[in-house]
């Protein structure tokens, strides 16, 4: 707890910092709704991942080689997943029929509660991981500590793998009309079924309504949720440091909406990007199961996260070209 109070100004100005970066982003460049175009799609994703980039060369030269191999590879992963969530996006737009230029404030907003969820979900799972190790023993003269958490994430993970990796039923397309955050939404709130400009309330004969454009936001949210199930987990292998697990996620969902921009019309290029996060997560919860036993240096589980991603995309763009020829 300790660590908690002296790290603690410096999580909270780094958030203070990414926050007032995305309201600078929502209320001045994109003050008004409209629909991004693919050159400046392009251009915020360089910047966001290049500051990503920048911000793990800094912890190379402040804390060392070993902090910045576990932030890379944090920051990989969480990106690599992030990405694979983007097309669920895609899918919940085009369901509910989000005109483009609606859509930026709804992935804005959907990332500003993807950033809190995290804080929770790191902070408290740290927390968690630091009180659930079980009385160390000797084993063929080695002390070994195992940690119950841990070990139940790396076989959550290698199950999350395995199940990524079974076929798709292509005719049970998701009715996103039966999710939960649209239950909670209509739930909570009566709601007007259409969309009214960039609004999530509107006044009609005197009464305030929600609107479709909330309710797509709802979805959003609690589909991100439930990809954080995976994300976080895995992410608990590389570190156990909160600045490098929380830097890492923040970075790597910061440029999601204009990554979604360009996802949206070159989904082919991602085409074996399932198969490669699913062989990292299997990785990564292996490494958490035998970390008791073993521990996998973290310049080599980022060298291994980075392979798989890279081949992963080479094979897509090959079979991209293979099916324009």
């Amino acid at each position: 707890m300790d660590y908690f109070k002296e790290e603690g100004y410096t999580l909270v100005g780094f958030s203070l910092i990414i926050l007032s970066m995305l309201a600078i982003d929502l209320f001045v460049f994109n003050r008004n709704a409209r629909k991004i175009n693919i050159k400046e799609a392009l251009l915020w994703s360089v910047v966001w991942i290049g500051l990503g980039l920048l911000f793990g060369l800094y912890l190379y030269f402040d804390l060392g080689t070993e902090k910045a191999a576990q932030y890379y590879t944090a920051f990989l992963i969480e990106k690599a997943l992030s990405v694979d969530n983007l097309f669920v996006f895609i899918m919940v737009f085009k369901f509910f029929k989000v005109p483009d230029k609606y859509q930026h404030k709804v992935l804005f907003y959907g990332i500003v509660g993807a950033i809190i969820m995290r804080a929770i979900f790191i902070f408290f799972g740290i927390t968690l991981i630091e009180l659930s190790y079980l009385p160390s023993f000797a084993l063929l003269g080695t002390t070994i500590k195992i940690n119950l958490i841990l070990t139940l994430f790396g076989f959550f993970l290698i199950y999350a793998g395995w199940k990524s990796l079974l076929p798709e039923n292509e005719n049970d397309q998701e009715n996103f009309n039966n999710s939960l955050g649209t239950k909670v939404i209509y739930k909570l709130f009566p709601v007007d079924p259409h969309f009214h400009n960039d609004k999530f309330f509107v006044k009609i004969n005197g009464k305030r309504l929600a609107t479709q454009l909330l309710v797509v936001l709802a979805v959003i949210e609690i589909t991100d949720l439930l990809f954080a199930v995976d994300s976080i987990p895995a992410i608990f292998a590389v570190s156990n440091d909160p600045i490098i697990l929380y830097t890492s996620n923040i970075f790597a969902i910061l440029g999601l909406r204009a990554l979604y921009f360009l996802l949206a019309s070159v989904f082919d290029l991602f085409d074996y990007l399932k198969y490669g996060l699913a062989f990292i997560l299997a990785f990564i919860g292996i490494k958490m199961i035998i970390s008791s036993f073993y521990h996998i240096p973290s310049a080599i589980s980022l060298g291994i996260v980075g392979a798989i991603l890279t081949l992963c995309l080479i094979l897509s763009v090959r079979k991209y070209k293979l099916q324009g020829a």
